[in-house]
């Protein structure tokens, strides 16, 4: 199986067993499960957010996953709890495709270290 099929059942996996978790079966897009990852990082689960901390949430989820790649780097929580992150190398001009792919290579490689999916 070549590195892509690979990713792309990998990736099925995660949105299937998220959108029956947290969408009534309804499938969740890219940006919901990236949304869903930074309200993990955060580990406040049952706060209710406002439209801007949706966007810090989601933030805070491409830092994480992108982390191990080398272009952020975690520094501390402030005293609410939110953790923030310094830029390392900035990423490099990626079509809109490719930006897809790169995320969710992280979200599914996030989710085999949480062992999530196999």
């Amino acid at each position: 199986m070549s590195r892509d099929e690979i990713l792309k059942n990998r990736w099925e996996s995660v949105v299937t067993k998220l959108s029956k978790q947290f969408a009534d079966g309804d499938t969740l897009d890219l940006d919901a499960i990236i949304y869903l990852i930074g309200v993990q990082e955060l580990g406040q689960l049952n706060r209710k957010f406002k439209k801007d901390d949706k966007v810090a949430l989601m933030h805070i989820a491409i830092c994480k996953l992108l982390e191990p790649y080398g272009y952020y780097k975690f520094d501390y929580f402030d005293d609410d709890g939110w953790p923030h992150y310094s830029i390392i190398e900035q990423l490099p001009p990626l079509k809109a495709g490719e930006q897809s792919v790169l995320m969710k290579e992280a979200i599914v490689t996030y989710f085999l270290e949480s062992k999530m999916i196999s």
